[in-house]
């Protein structure tokens, strides 16, 4: 057979991403703040893109015959459960009747008769000042004491303490690194330590306490000796702390209810950066229909495509123009379409979350059931990894709280006769009530505490108890002792 090159033709099939599906499926794994943000930004880059007004509902000049846009909610229907309806019928105003069950009043103008001039409700964030910072606090009392060069070192100083009020830097460095003598560094230290609030600027937490306690005048010789032992006072040691500070047991009691009272971490008394609230993706009712599922849509735009500008822009414009033009067409109708796709997609996967986990909205987190990505897919008929997305960075709220999607999901513990399983979640709320009901002289040990759970029915080992436990940030037994000795 002669060797030499040759054109052959052939056919094959294979998975292509295109860059739509790309993005349709980044669009899944948004919460709805991110998607906000993107929205924004495709409203201007693209021309036939339009925001709906809160006051139009579907109907305007920008929107064509057949367009499929508007459609911002998720249809009826949706999950195989009959109970839970869903509660987003396409065009329907939502905020027509405030006595209707079916839906959830998502936002102020819902349920306060009071709103801005655009539709919105009052954004009460607005009427709050600005908390100062601690760093702001300390600058004001630097500009009070020092000057010259001590403020310039009272304000390197400043800038090197933490959200906690303690000073994280090396004098010695700070000293060569601003050219200035060690002894004026540690000067300068010891007014900004006499700042309010007290204790702060301080290295450790012994000093922390020493400056609270010299404060209010209780830094005597006993008093510093068990303030130079905190580790004792940690492990409980009283016998040995007694014989240290050559105090009795009344005098002992009296420095400790005393310790207890200063403040480890005083810098925590201000404010930082100002806390987001999070905003929930889904709302979640029991109605006399059964349960009912909504997407919020008061954090999201209304898009429309833009039919009569694309036709205005079209007329007269030359080849390349309209090329660009139905580009962009195609690129705002894909849009719509992915979003209102994506609706269906996200109250699809938490109806059928509500259906599996009925029990906790029903009763609490005792009746919580382990779930698994795997069965909310099989059920619903989608892949494993298009469910992961969907609860990934998004918040379910309830008449039992706040809830990110994902807590959902959590292994099983089996039942000690071997009928059924209950949820991980369920065993740690458990294992907090049995801890959170202990007294001082009966303190659970994880081999106790395991044995109560089995005679409730699950299987848990002792190994099991620990993790959990560490997990939700209690202490072992011999700790929590003497925390509660400590607190007696």
């Amino acid at each position: 057979m002669a060797l030499g090159p040759r054109l052959d033709l052939r056919q094959s099939q294979s998975l292509v991403m295109t860059p739509q599906l790309q993005q349709a499926i980044k669009l899944l794994a948004l919460s709805n703040l991110e998607l906000e943000a993107y929205l924004a930004e495709a409203l201007e880059g693209n021309p036939l893109l339009d925001a709906a007004p809160a006051d139009r509902e579907g109907e305007g000049e920008g929107e064509g015959e057949g367009d499929d846009t508007n459609e911002d909610a998720p249809a009826t229907g949706e999950a195989s459960d009959p109970d839970l309806s869903l509660a987003s019928d396409a065009g329907t105003d939502l905020d027509v009747d405030f006595a209707e069950e079916r839906f959830h009043h998502d936002s102020a103008s819902d349920s306060v008769g009071l709103s801005g001039g655009d539709g919105e409700g009052i954004d009460f964030d607005s009427f709050a000042a600005g908390e100062e910072t601690l760093h702001e606090h300390l600058l004001a009392q630097v500009g009070e004491r020092f000057s010259g060069v001590e403020a310039m070192v009272a304000e390197q100083l400043v800038a090197l303490i933490d959200e906690a009020g303690y000073l994280r830097a090396d004098l010695s460095d700070l000293a060569q690194r601003l050219g200035v003598p060690l002894a004026l560094v540690e000067a300068v230290l010891a007014g900004v330590q006499g700042f309010a609030p007290s204790g702060v600027g301080a290295r450790d937490l012994a000093e922390c306490i020493a400056i609270q306690a010299r404060e209010a005048d209780r830094y005597d010789p006993a008093m510093a000796c068990m303030i130079a032992h905190l580790d004792l006072v940690a492990k409980g040691a009283f016998p040995q702390l007694k014989r240290i500070c050559g105090v009795d047991d009344e005098d002992l009691a009296d420095m400790i209810r005393e310790l207890r009272g200063y403040d480890p971490k005083p810098g925590l008394r201000f404010g930082g950066a100002a806390a987001q609230a999070v905003v929930p993706d889904l709302f979640v009712r029991r109605t006399a229909e059964g349960w009912v599922v909504e997407v919020n849509g008061s954090t999201l735009p209304r898009l429309l495509v833009n039919r009569r500008y694309h036709a205005e822009l079209a007329r007269g414009a030359a080849a390349k123009s309209r090329a660009w033009l139905s580009e962009q067409l195609a690129g705002a109708n894909w849009l719509v379409r992915a979003l209102d796709q994506r609706q269906r997609t996200i109250v699809k996967v938490a109806s059928e979350i509500v259906k599996q986990q009925e029990g906790f909205f029903l009763h609490g987190v005792a009746q919580m059931r382990p779930l698994t990505l795997r069965q909310v897919a099989e059920a619903i008929g989608m892949h494993e990894s298009t469910v992961s997305r969907v609860t990934s960075n998004k918040y379910l709220s309830c008449a039992r709280g706040l809830f990110e999607l994902k807590y959902f999901f959590s292994s099983g513990i089996a039942a000690t006769d071997g009928d059924g399983a209950v949820s991980a979640e369920a065993v740690k709320s458990r294992i907090r009530a049995l801890i959170d009901a202990e007294e001082a002289g009966a303190i659970l040990s994880d081999e106790t505490i395991a044995q109560k759970l089995a005679a409730e029915g699950h299987a848990v080992a002792r190994r099991t108890v620990v993790k959990y436990r560490e997990a939700m940030g209690y202490g072992s037994s011999v700790q929590r002792r003497r925390q509660k000795a400590l607190a007696g």
